[in-house]
Formats: C-alpha cells, sequence, structure tokens
C-alpha cells in the first residue's frame, strides 16, 4: 500500500562534529575516536537550533563520534539514539595511517597503486556500495518518523555520496569539493514516500 503522498516527512543527515585526533591520522573505522571540546559544543549549537523541531527519531553510526553528536539532539527531545550499521563511515585502505600531502602513506610508491582508480574509487569502499546503503538508512529513517523529522548521523564521505545518489549526481567526486562541513545538516523533503527537495544548512559556526 502507498504511503499518505500528502505526509511530509523531513530527514536531516549530518557529519559528526570535530574528532579530537593529534596524531592526524585517517581513523575511518577506528574506536576510539571522540569528539574533541570544540566538536561538543558544535553538536550542542546544533541540538539547540533543533530542539524547535518536530523530530520524533534520532539514529546513528555506531562509531562513537557520531554517537556522541546524536547525543545532546536524542536528550533536548527526550528521545533514545538508535544505532544503524549503514550509517557508517567508508572503509579506507589508508585507515590508520597519515595521509595529508607530503607526508605519510602517499610519499610511499608502494602506495600509488591504491590511487588508479578515483572513480571506483580503488583505495576504499566503492561509492555505489555506499550510496546503496546510505540511500536504505535514509528510507528506513523516513519511514520510522513519517510526517515528522528524523535526524541521521553519519560522517562526510557517506553524506556526500548519499546527496549525490538522491539527486542525479556522479558519486565520484574531488575530496576537496565536497559540501558536508564538520556538524552541517543535509537534509531531505518527502511528501509520502516520494523524494521532493533536500537543503544545507551549517548550524553550528566555526
Amino acid at each position: 500500500m502507498s504511503e499518505n503522498t500528502s505526509e511530509k516527512t523531513v530527514v536531516h543527515v549530518m557529519r559528526h562534529g570535530e574528532v579530537h585526533n593529534p596524531d592526524k591520522i585517517l581513523y575511518g573505522r577506528l574506536p576510539d575516536y571522540h569528539l574533541s571540546k570544540r566538536g561538543q559544543a558544535q553538536a550542542k549549537r546544533v541540538a539547540d537550533w533543533l530542539a524547535g523541531r518536530d523530530i520524533v527519531y534520532v539514529v546513528a553510526s555506531p562509531l562513537e563520534r557520531a554517537q556522541e553528536t546524536a547525543t545532546p539532539i536524542a536528550e533536548r527531545h527526550g528521545l533514545p539514539i538508535d544505532t544503524d550499521d549503514d550509517l557508517i563511515e567508508s572503509a579506507n585502505i589508508f585507515q590508520g595511517q597519515k595521509v595529508s600531502p607530503g607526508d605519510g602513506a602517499l610519499r610511499d610508491p608502494r602506495n600509488w597503486w591504491h590511487l588508479r582508480n578515483p572513480r571506483t574509487p580503488s583505495w576504499g569502499e566503492p561509492y555505489g556500495e555506499i550510496a546503496q546503503r546510505m540511500t536504505a538508512a535514509l528510507h528506513r529513517a523516513r519511514i520510522k518518523s513519517a510526517g515528522h523529522e528524523a535526524v541521521c548521523v553519519s560522517h562526510q564521505l557517506p553524506v556526500e555520496t548519499l546527496r549525490r545518489a538522491v539527486t542525479g549526481k556522479p558519486l565520484h567526486h574531488f575530496p576537496t569539493r565536497r559540501l558536508c562541513n564538520l556538524a552541517s545538516l543535509t537534509s531531505f523533503y518527502f511528501h509520502g514516500d516520494s523524494y521532493v527537495g533536500w537543503g544545507y544548512s551549517e548550524l553550528a559556526g566555526q
């Protein structure tokens, strides 16, 4: 049976706040990477802004930084935090290493083979697989919050890939061109089960 087409639902897909990472490694799916003090403040500012919204469902990636970002939002609305493994960070061959230009793993010619195909990408989880799991998580949240609003806390690459998938854009992209800053919201709007638009906001400041 089709859903009520007049029912308006909003799913806010949020990137977590800043992470305490003094060694500046690509932490990926590693455990025990938590929000910095700045990241905690970012999460609280977004929670303050969302306090007046009709949030009925909060869900997060299983990683600590996402759970910690979701906590003040859930608390403001008196809700539990669900966990959805499909919201997790993308897998990356360079996890646990430094990858900034000019240092770390990318200086080693033996690693250059992993950079051979940026369209897949060859260094990590395929964009198509990320899009599939993130789209599934988006629609689970839509169904659970039908007629209201939901917040899904995830990670930069998965959120960017989801937006590109939903809006029909190519999934491959330059990392420097992502529209997904720390603690930002990418919001998807639905009438019933039909997608009708999206928006982007940065509510946490700097």
